[in-house]
């Protein structure tokens, strides 16, 4: 068995806020790896530092200490506009209400991503990979919450990233369509090599990830590698 390759590394990390004389750490002394091609679920309730964890490792968020290493590459040295490449040509995100735009279609919400990085993915390719070959030229209100969710999925992965950011991707989704969406981010990990990490409060989802990350009071309080992860369409909640 090929050995495994850590993509991403946190050591140290904390991310502090300060307010008049108060300081507030949303996240504090985080250490962790995830490795290329992991399914990663991030488990706490609300306030638990899950966010701030996922803005981290997005590189939409700075740590005040500590070091993020993505691909070996310290990433707390970076410039702001090395950030914003890094971002471009790395990072997918998926959101739970799915952040499309209206007065665009499916195709053209797509197709924007040749506004981020030149080497997008064709928009057909990529809505045709999430089920949605036939929702081309319709527009989010004519279409479901699940294929709204699929759409910005298909979004996310024009841009072939290395790494898939969800948060909370089933959120707004009832359970039969939001199994449908896991299992599409499960063939992401498993069959894409992506690597795909979900935030999520549902203790549900820990059955399927290789590895759940468990944050509470802006702290990791473990880390799980599961050697038998379900598949998505096994998981009830």
């Amino acid at each position: 068995m090929a050995e495994k390759k850590v993509l991403i590394e946190f050591k140290d990390v904390c991310k502090k806020y300060v307010q008049g004389e108060h300081e507030f750490y949303a996240l504090k002394d985080a250490n962790l790896s995830i490795n290329e091609g992991e399914m990663v679920v991030i488990l706490g309730p609300s306030g638990a530092g899950k966010s701030t964890l996922l803005n981290l490792l997005g590189g939409m968020d700075s740590a005040s200490s500590g070091h993020i290493f993505f691909d070996g590459e310290d990433l707390t040295t970076y410039s702001d506009n090395k950030l914003t490449k890094y971002r471009a040509e790395n990072v997918g995100v998926v959101f739970q209400f799915y952040n499309l735009i209206p007065t665009l279609t499916a195709y053209e919400n797509v197709a924007l991503m040749k506004d981020i990085k030149s080497d997008t993915s064709d928009p057909k390719e990529a809505l045709a990979s999430v089920g949605l070959a036939d929702h081309l030229h319709q527009f989010p209100s004519q279409l479901s919450g699940g294929e709204q969710q699929r759409t910005s999925i298909a979004r996310a992965l024009a841009k072939n990233p290395r790494l898939l950011l969800c948060d909370e991707p089933t959120g707004a989704l009832d359970t039969d369509t939001g199994k449908e969406v896991l299992k599409l981010l499960q063939d992401m990990s498993r069959n894409r090599k992506r690597t795909v990490v979900m935030v999520t409060h549902n203790s549900f989802f820990a059955d399927i990830a290789d590895t759940v990350i468990r944050v509470k009071h802006g702290g990791i309080r473990s880390i799980e590698h599961n050697d038998a992860p379900k598949d998505a369409d096994e998981v009830n909640w």
